[in-house]
Formats: structure tokens, sequence, C-alpha cells
């Protein structure tokens, strides 16, 4: 149960993501704005779709550290490892994202909390399992990219805006709201 907003600054210590477009950058945009730290793994060089050529997204997000390959579920397996609890973000009616669902198989083959969402509407459902997590949780936010859903930046940060709107707003049982 969330009493108020200093209980719920004690839940997350930490957003993990890999920095591809879309979902994951949607995450680092919402750490930075809200004092988040931010860290992760991006594949060698910084490469992400729209960061094709070195220094990549390290240029513009230098929290992340580079894996030694250039090979994208290096990043998303890593990043599986190092947090303590995984929220997935796929938009309805995304496209299949092969990265997305190495980070769905590896998240549960170590055996960490997940939660997956789809839109707004799942906020409730998400606040709730945020609850269930210890304080000080390192959470790895993550995602399609933006050539696999368009959408999934815009999407990722309505879900993420409204999680810290809601969690402002003080509720004492953010499941009935």
């Amino acid at each position: 149960m969330i009493k108020n907003m200093s209980d719920t600054a004690k839940k997350i210590a930490r957003i993990h993501t890999g920095g591809q477009s879309g979902v994951d950058r949607a995450a680092m945009d919402f750490a930075r704005e809200h004092d988040i730290p931010l860290c992760g793994w991006c594949p060698k060089n910084g490469w992400a779709e729209d960061y094709p050529d070195a220094p990549g997204l390290l240029k513009d997000y230098p929290e992340l550290t580079e894996t030694p390959s250039a090979e994208t579920a290096q990043r998303t397996k890593w990043n599986m490892r190092d947090c303590d609890a995984i929220l997935t973000i796929i938009p309805d009616g995304s496209d299949a994202s092969p990265g997305t669902e190495t980070g769905l198989v590896e998240g549960e083959m170590l055996g960490k909390p997940m939660c997956t969402a789809e839109g707004l509407k799942d906020v409730p459902a998400i606040i709730s399992w945020i609850n269930t997590l210890p304080d000080d949780t390192e959470l790895c936010i993550g995602g399609p990219r933006a050539s696999e859903c368009p959408e999934g930046y815009e999407v990722a940060k309505a879900v993420l805006d409204a999680l810290i709107e809601l969690f402002h707003s003080n509720y004492d049982d953010a499941s009935s709201i």
C-alpha cells in the first residue's frame, strides 16, 4: 500500500534499460526527467537503430555501459541479469519483437519478478506489482524498439508518467484506482 511519495520513492532505486529506440528510450527519458538514477548495458559502440555509428547513443546517454559484443541479445541478457525486477511494456497491437521476447525469456529463466503491460489501462496493476517489490529495487524497463512498434515510445512514456502522477497523488490504495 502506497501511503505517500516517500514510501514510493524508496521502491525504485535505479532504472536499468538497454537504450534502444522505443520503450527503452522512453524509460531513459522518464528516469532523467524524474531524477531517478539510470544505468544499463548497450551494444558495443553504443549501437541503437537510430544511433548506428560510434559512439552511438552513448553520446547522449553516457549513463549506459557498452557490452563487449555488438549483438543486442547480450545487452538484453545482461540488463535482465543485473536488475531486481522487470517491467516490460508491449503496446497493444505491437508486432513481434525478438529482443523483447529474449528479455521475457531471460527474466523468467532468472526467476525475476516480472510485470508486462500494454498501456494506460494497466497502470493500476503495475502499481500493485510495484508495491510487492522490496525497497530499493533496481527496475529494468524495456519493450519493442521503434521499428517494431512506432508508438512504443509514446505509450511507454504515458504509462510511466501516469505511474508517477498516481504516486504523487498520495493514494492510500493504488489498486482501487
